[in-house]
């Protein structure tokens, strides 16, 4: 079948499907697979990560993100297995987290490297060699390595002792005709023992691997049920049915297909992983799985934005994940704002840094509409349906002008409602109240807009600064919020109002569900989560000073929040009207005109 007829197998689930669950595996679990996949007969398993933890946070990440000797022994002792592994990043480790290999029960450790720190890496590789352990260097994102660092990749091998260089497709770019060309010049080396790393992005892993075998590849990675960041991995119950077939009796593909059975469909059925359009992006634009992962999470991009995202940072050629190349994406005006109708106040190429905005835009129309009235935004936290019969009777009681943001489903029929997201307009428009304006913001393209719906719109007119504070100018809000019902309120004070309310603005912190209904791809980082708590918090404080320097009543948050400081609850305006009736100041009634 290939030149190399022995060559061996690694599950690596522990490891790379800790991506997916943040290493939070329970002992028995990673017990059972270590012994499944030893009957199966894997030559190694890797558990885990080996990782210095003041490089990171151990509240964060669960016990296989570190695999102390103390625990990898507890789920390997009285098993006669496969040999073990474990995987170190280079700049996370040092020679001094392992003892010596004698006193050990790993066998391999292998240090991932991306290409602009190799020789360093080659020395780490060196010294846990000589503690006795076999070693391997994986090559992160060999793919795009140049010319130049593939031969310096060659030389460091010469001597070194390294038992095992990697290829990893790390981005899943690869397609089997393409795998001789990028393998040969590691298996032409002399003394150079060679493995594969594949990932799915493009659900070639299968394909390139017997690819990679035909090569001569000399050992390849797999995981259960392809369990793995991103779109995941070459499938370790695909590779073992198939040798079943190819080479007689060494393999048995039924202890994993029943430990798939007991474990992994529950977890799969949790957390999702596989095979995905925005990871196909990834694999084709050869970009790290996270630009995408990241920008799913922020809840605020199409499928266009991450090609557009992809495309940028393949040009850019960055070595694994940045976020500071995301961020220039974002910043850069790159995504979400090109495509705005002509005439309209957008932010075009650079996005300007505070004081940089002089030109004025053209007259926004809604300016002043509502002089003197009361505002009510309606944001989508869980608080607007639990709290449906108080926000309808506070309505009632002082007929406010309502601004509703994104998916009202139905609860309430506001004056206008809003979107400033392409995902939740494209989502969510045909469920806008015939009786309800419509109000688009000015990144999401009028072709779009005219897509999914023919009706009337106003474009909410704002422009977005990066590190702006909270201003207004002819009726322009300068921000850098994109939450759209926190950028309502600003708005609202555009439109004139006396006073502004909100109902539903939950905020982030410690809540389990973000929205009153539940949205497609719920789950969150944790850190994104925070972040954007933060955010919003910065912007409702910034409005409120804005609204207080101008002698007016800040924000009034009517339902349970996190925002803490702008809560008055709605039972207050529900009594008997009295000192919330009217709004004083110390010359008496405040009149709409002295806001602006």
């Amino acid at each position: 079948m290939n030149k190399t007829p022995g060559f061996k197998i690694l599950d690596c689930t522990i490891r790379d499907g800790g991506y997916v669950t943040n290493w939070r595996f329970d002992k028995t679990l990673v017990r059972e697979v270590y012994r499944a996949l030893s009957k199966s007969g894997l030559d190694y398993v890797e558990i885990g990560y080996r990782g210095t933890e003041r490089h990171f946070d151990p509240e964060r990440f669960g016990a296989w993100r570190f695999s102390t000797e103390e625990d990898v022994r507890d789920v390997v002792s009285n098993i006669n297995g496969a040999r073990i592994a474990l995987m170190a990043d280079y700049g996370r480790i040092e020679p001094e987290d392992f003892r010596e290999a004698a006193d050990s029960v790993v066998d391999m450790v292998r240090v991932a490297v991306h290409r602009d720190k190799l020789m360093g890496a080659a020395r780490l590789v060196e010294a846990i060699k000589a503690r006795g352990y076999e070693v391997a260097l994986n090559a992160m994102g060999y793919t795009g390595y140049s010319e130049g660092e593939r031969r310096l990749l060659v030389d460091l091998l010469k001597g070194s002792g390294v038992d095992y260089v990697y290829v990893a497709d790390s981005y899943g770019a690869l397609f089997p005709g393409q795998i001789r060309g990028v393998l040969e010049p590691l298996l032409e080396a002399p003394g150079v023992k060679v493995g594969f790393h594949p990932h799915n992005s493009l659900q070639m892993a299968f394909a390139n691997t017997i690819e990679a075998i035909n090569c001569g590849v000399h050992i390849i990675d797999s995981t259960i049920y392809g369990m793995g960041r991103a779109a995941g991995n070459l499938p370790t119950e695909i590779i073992i049915t198939y040798l079943e077939d190819q080479r007689g009796d060494k393999n048995n593909s039924i202890p994993i297909l029943n430990l798939i059975d007991k474990y992994f469909l529950p977890l799969h059925d949790e957390h999702r992983w596989g095979y995905q359009l925005p990871y196909m992006l990834s694999g084709m634009f050869q970009c790290h799985p996270d630009y995408a992962r990241h920008l799913i999470e922020y809840k605020e991009y199409t499928v266009e934005d991450m090609w557009k995202t992809m495309d940028y940072v393949r040009r850019k050629n960055p070595a694994g994940f940045s976020k500071e190349l995301l961020t220039e994406v974002i910043n850069e005006g790159i995504i979400g704002h090109a495509g705005a109708p002509r005439g309209e106040y957008v932010v075009a190429g650079p996005m300007p840094r505070a004081g940089a905005v002089e030109a004025a835009p053209r007259q926004v129309p809604y300016r002043d509409r509502h002089r003197g009235r009361d505002f009510l935004i309606l944001a989508n936290g869980p608080t607007l349906r639990t709290h449906r019969g108080k926000i309808e009777r506070f309505i009632e009681r002082f007929d406010p002008v309502i601004l509703g943001a994104n998916f009202l489903g139905g609860l309430f029929v506001p004056h206008y409602h809003a979107f400033n997201n392409k995902r939740r307009f494209t989502s969510y428009a045909d469920t806008v109240a015939d009786a309800s304006r419509l109000l688009v913001g000015p990144n999401i393209p009028e072709e779009t807009v005219r897509e999914y719906t023919d009706r009337d719109f106003e474009r909410l007119h704002y422009v977005d600064v990066l590190d702006a504070a909270f201003d207004i100018k002819d009726g322009v809000i300068t921000t850098n919020c994109r939450t759209v019902s926190v950028l309502l309120l600003g708005v609202a004070i555009v439109m004139g109002a006396k006073r502004i309310f909100a109902a539903g603005m939950d905020g982030y912190a410690g809540a389990s569900n973000h929205h009153f209904y539940r949205e497609r791809d719920e789950k969150e980082d944790p850190a994104l989560i925070v972040e954007r708590h933060r955010w919003c918090q910065r912007f409702l404080e910034e409005i409120d000073g804005y609204l207080d320097s101008r002698g007016r009543e800040g924000i009034h948050i009517l339902t349970p929040t996190s925002y803490k400081s702008f809560y008055k609850g709605i039972d207050n305006y529900l009594q008997e009207e009295g000192s919330f009736g009217k709004v004083r100041g110390a010359q008496g009634d405040i009149q709409g005109e002295d806001l602006l």
